[in-house]
């Protein structure tokens, strides 16, 4: 792919800092053990996508993407990623996903971690076909989000993950004035869930007003030993009330140190609040 050549010049080569090279192009990496890096702020990746399914496809393990930008990620079939993932192990460090269906769209893989921090998803989502999402993690291992922040999502969860075990962990999840996402965080099949240190917010043009966290609304296929909502910041924008946990399966939730703000109720289903 002539890409490949010209991303490793562009982003490993000498790019003075503070500037930043805009490429119109995908790329296939089947390469493990690889790391992508950007210079100074990086290198912006945008609008075509490779196979129908991203800008970037990470098909090699363990592959490192740092202080890169993917944006206006589109497919025919409504579901294009700024990457898509589909080895095991990718860990995304201070990237920036603006305007795509998907910005990080994972294969299943049991096996596998996917670490995201640092990073930026604005603008993310459609529901024009099946829904995409800000993070869409499949059935893999992990999937951790930190110190990340997520806003202006259309329709779509900003994070959803059918990961055995999800943490998400000092973000700022917000819908904006512009936001219509559904679910701030969606884990639709339960798991192993932490969800603590997080400022989130639904905004008046919410998809679904009436849930911000929903766990296992889909049927609960993972084990789910414990769920955690502990130290977040929620306000509700909305004229109406919403749920801030909303939990499906058998599992107590246990919320406490959650500061809610607007009108909310803080659980529904089996748990405690304190």
């Amino acid at each position: 792919m002539r890409l490949l050549a010209v991303l490793l010049a562009l982003l490993l080569g000498p790019i003075a800092p503070g500037s930043a090279a805009t490429l119109i192009d995908c790329a296939v990496w089947p390469q493990r053990n690889l790391t992508i890096e950007g210079k100074g702020r990086g290198a912006v990746i945008r609008r075509r996508v490779c196979d129908d399914k991203g800008v970037f496809v990470t098909v090699g393990d363990h592959i490192t993407l740092r202080n890169l930008t993917f944006a206006e990620a589109r497919s025919p079939s409504h579901n294009g990623a700024g990457v898509r993932a589909e080895g095991r192990d990718l860990t995304v460090q201070n990237c920036r996903f603006v305007d795509n269906e998907n910005g990080i769209l994972s294969a299943p893989a049991p096996d596998s971690t996917i670490l995201v921090t640092g990073s930026e998803f604005r603008g993310n989502g459609s529901c024009e076909s099946a829904c995409a999402h800000g993070i869409y993690a499949g059935a893999i291992g992990l999937l951790r989000v930190e110190r990340s922040r997520f806003s202006g999502t259309h329709q779509g969860h900003d994070i959803k993950s059918r990961a055995r075990r999800t943490e998400v962990i000092d973000n700022v999840i917000e819908d904006g004035s512009g936001g219509s996402s559904s679910y701030l965080i969606d884990i639709p099949n339960g798991g192993a869930t932490l969800i603590q240190g997080n400022r989130m917010a639904k905004g008046p043009h919410s998809d679904n007003p009436g849930t911000a966290i929903s766990i296992g609304a889909e049927g609960v296929s993972n084990p789910t030993p414990w769920l955690i909502v502990r130290n977040n910041r929620f306000t509700n924008h909305q004229a109406v009330r919403t749920v801030f946990v909303r939990n499906f399966t058998g599992t107590e939730a246990r919320l406490a140190g959650n500061v809610l703000r607007g009108a909310v109720s803080p659980l529904d289903g089996p748990g405690s609040v304190r």
